[in-house]
C-alpha cells in the first residue's frame, strides 16, 4: 500500500502548525486520556459515528494507537493558542500519493470549545499544509446532514458540496443524508491569493516554498510533486 510506505519516512509530518487561534501538534501518548473522554461522549458519537452509541474503551484505545500516534494517518492534536489547552484532533487519512488525494477528519472533543472558530482554523491549517507543503490536489470529507455546524465550518474553510448519499444514516428517529464535500488545490490557491490581496487571515497560508527553486517557477506535474515532497526524492 503506497500510503503506508510513504508514512514510514514521516518526512511529510510536521511537528507543529500554528495559526492565530490554535496550534496543531503531533499527538503524544498522554492524549489518550482525552480521547477516552471525548469518544465515550454520546453527543460526539452522534455526530461522528455510523453506529449508535459511543465507542467502547477498547475501541478508543485501538483507534488512538492506530490513528493518533500510529501510522494510519497524519493526525494532529488541536491546542488553543493562548492557553495550550488540548481541545480536539484532526487528521488526513487514506493518502493516495499517485492521485494526490486524502480524506480529512476533525473532532473538537471539548464541547465548551464549540462555536469559537477553532475547528474552522484547524481545518484551514491542515488544508494549507496538504496543498502548500505536501503538493496534494484534492482533500475530501463526509458529514451527516444534521451536523449543520460542521457543514458551515467546512464551507468557511473552502470546501464545496459535491454530492450526497441519500438517507444513508438513521439518527434521531429519521433518515438523514450523508454529504460529500471537497476542496481542490486550484480553489485553495485562489482563496490564498484573494486573502493576500486583502491582507486577510494568516491561517490561509501560502504554499511552502522550496528554496532550491527559482521564483516564479511552477511546480512539476502534480503526481511527481506529491511523491517528491513526501519521500524527498
Amino acid at each position: 500500500m503506497v500510503y503506508r510506505a510513504l508514512m514510514a519516512g514521516r518526512a511529510w509530518f510536521p511537528d507543529a502548525v500554528a495559526g492565530r487561534l490554535v496550534v496543531l501538534r503531533r499527538h503524544v501518548p498522554e492524549n489518550l486520556v482525552a480521547f477516552r473522554r471525548w469518544y465515550a461522549d454520546p453527543e460526539i458519537a452522534r455526530l461522528a459515528r455510523y453506529t449508535e452509541g459511543p465507542m467502547r474503551l477498547d475501541e478508543i484505545d485501538r483507534f488512538f494507537h492506530a490513528r493518533a500516534v500510529g501510522s494510519d494517518a497524519l493526525a494532529m492534536a488541536i491546542h488553543v493558542q493562548k492557553t495550550d489547552r488540548l481541545i480536539g484532533t484532526c487528521a488526513l487519512s487514506q493518502l493516495d500519493g499517485d492521485n494526490g488525494s486524502a480524506l480529512y477528519h476533525i473532532t473538537i472533543g471539548e464541547k465548551n470549545a464549540w462555536g469559537e472558530g477553532y475547528g474552522t482554523e484547524a481545518t484551514s491549517l491542515m488544508v494549507a499544509h496538504a496543498f502548500g507543503a505536501l503538493g496534494l490536489h484534492r482533500i475530501s470529507l463526509s458529514v451527516f446532514a444534521f451536523n449543520e455546524r460542521a457543514i458551515r465550518s467546512y464551507r468557511t474553510a473552502g470546501f464545496s458540496v459535491e454530492g450526497r448519499a441519500r438517507e444513508a444514516i438513521w439518527r434521531d428517529g429519521r433518515w438523514w443524508d450523508e454529504i460529500s464535500m471537497s476542496i481542490l488545490e486550484p480553489e485553495w490557491r485562489r482563496r490564498v491569493e484573494i486573502e493576500q490581496d486583502k491582507g486577510g487571515p494568516d491561517q490561509v497560508d501560502a504554499p511552502a516554498v522550496d528554496p532550491s527553486r527559482e521564483p516564479g517557477v511552477r511546480e512539476p506535474p502534480m503526481r511527481r510533486g506529491v511523491m517528491a515532497r513526501i519521500t524527498g526524492r
